[in-house]
């Protein structure tokens, strides 16, 4: 249906307002993920799908709704392609003017987009009634001619990329059957004040703001399984001191042992965190509570135990140790209380990250060719190096869907913030800030906990 007044009441019956506030969803048809299976994240070298995003119909043909409408379809384009599952149909082929089409299924032509080789279309409305946005917001199968996804949203025109993110969301689930990676954050360190300070920003790299504040050396960011909480490693009291913070409000614990205390790793679940203390004499990681307070030894062994990484069910703890003599990952059941090794090739391996799929180990490796990133099944099997030639590619983290890796590079001189598929493949820089930006940490799906 198309509006051809910019009346009131035509205006509330096309948009069918259910809320006020940002984000109240109305599902325009009713649609089975089961019917279609386009991507499965877990096969490499997937075929990127092509998809249309033309600008979004000005219902009303305001200036203020042509401007957002360009700016939505800028958003959301770009919050798809960043996933590396799709290829942009060039907005210049189109041979309809998104202005004049239908955005409803009964009137599109659908043949207008197949000739393209498009195989999936998103069609847009937006309404601005009384300082309030209204967008409605469509995906469709451009070759069975089938409504996949339809949403409605509304809020202020300052939440657009909120918006975006949203149904960027939905269109993700649908495909692949998760929710992908818009509403995570990743937490970094940064030198851009002259001191090392944990930053933190979106996924994609938009909104970067400093977390910590210690004017001294920060390290090691970890985020607990509900992105309400960051653990770190600071020397603002001249020691490697572990710092328990939450994100949003200003309290958190502190575990000074004497020693180092570092190398935080939250239990999937649980207010729990793995760390590796010194106040013994050997490095060695222990469970702690979220307060900071120990639980029970977890390593014991005459080299250094350091970097655990928690299996997705927390049953499994893999880490960094030396008991071989050069560093290596080792896998421990916190059944059994055995440990085994899981890295044979390569004298120096290290900063092991799980994948929330619960199948792979990412990790870096240091050789005469420099540090690269790899990636191993816990089984020991399939060893892949997935940075090649690129001088030093370090601290690689899993995104929450595991269908992305983050990781720090020296590939452009100065230590850089990039991301890349899981497969190793669409490798690029993700932010660029003053100074230098290192051990990224993406986090869970944050929902409405984090900031």
């Amino acid at each position: 249906m198309i509006l051809n007044s910019p009346s009131c009441n035509q205006i509330k019956r096309f948009f069918i307002v259910t809320c006020i506030l940002i984000l109240s969803i109305a599902v325009v048809a009713p649609y089975t993920h089961a019917q279609y299976d386009y991507i499965d994240i877990t096969k490499p070298f997937l075929r990127k799908i092509p998809i249309a995003v033309p600008l979004f119909k000005a219902i009303n043909r305001t200036g203020q709704e042509s401007e957002i409408g360009i700016k939505g379809t800028d958003i959301l384009s770009e919050l798809l392609e960043f996933t590396g599952y799709f290829t942009l149909v060039d907005r210049k082929a189109f041979l309809v003017d998104p202005q004049e089409a239908e955005i409803v299924g009964t009137g599109i032509n659908f043949k207008n987009w197949t000739v393209l080789g498009t195989e999936l279309l998103v069609t847009s409305g937006v309404a601005i009634q009384d300082g309030i946005l209204h967008i409605e917001l469509r995906l469709f199968d451009t070759f069975q001619q089938k409504l996949l996804v339809g949403k409605k949203y509304t809020g202020t025109p300052q939440d657009l990329r909120k918006i975006m993110l949203r149904f960027a969301g939905e269109i993700i689930f649908y495909l692949t059957g998760n929710r992908g990676i818009f509403d995570s954050k990743i937490a970094f360190i940064s030198t851009g004040t002259g001191k090392k300070e944990i930053n933190i920003c979106d996924f994609d790299g938009h909104d970067v703001r400093q977390f910590t504040n210690h004017n001294s050396i920060t390290l090691f960011p970890a985020w607990s399984g509900d992105a309400q909480w960051i653990a770190y490693t600071s020397y603002v009291k001249g020691k490697p001191d572990l710092y328990i913070q939450h994100v949003k409000q200003k309290r958190g614990f502190v575990v000074a042992r004497e020693g180092i205390n570092s190398f935080p790793a939250w239990v999937p679940g649980r207010f729990e965190l793995a760390a590796t203390l010194s106040f013994s004499g050997d490095q060695e990681i222990y469970l702690l509570s979220g307060e900071g307070k120990i639980i029970k030894q977890l390593t014991n062994s005459e080299g250094i135990d350091v970097s655990p990484t928690w299996s997705p069910d927390g049953k499994q703890m893999a880490f960094v140790s030396r008991r071989a003599g050069s560093p290596q990952i080792y896998i421990k059941s916190m059944d059994t209380g055995n440990a085994r090794r899981l890295t044979f090739q390569g004298n120096y391996n290290t900063q092991p990250s799980w994948s929330p799929l619960g199948d792979k180990i990412v990790y870096s490796s240091m050789d005469r060719a420099g540090v690269n990133i790899s990636v191993i099944g816990v089984d020991g099997s399939g060893n892949v190096r997935l940075t090649h030639n690129n001088k030093d590619n370090e601290s690689p983290s899993w995104s929450p869907d595991g269908s992305m890796i983050v990781f720090s590079s020296t590939r452009e001189g100065a230590s850089r913030i990039y991301v890349m598929t899981a497969f190793g493949t669409d490798q690029r820089r993700l932010l660029s800030l003053p100074g230098e930006q290192s051990n990224p940490k993406w986090s869970p799906s944050v929902g409405d906990s984090g900031n």
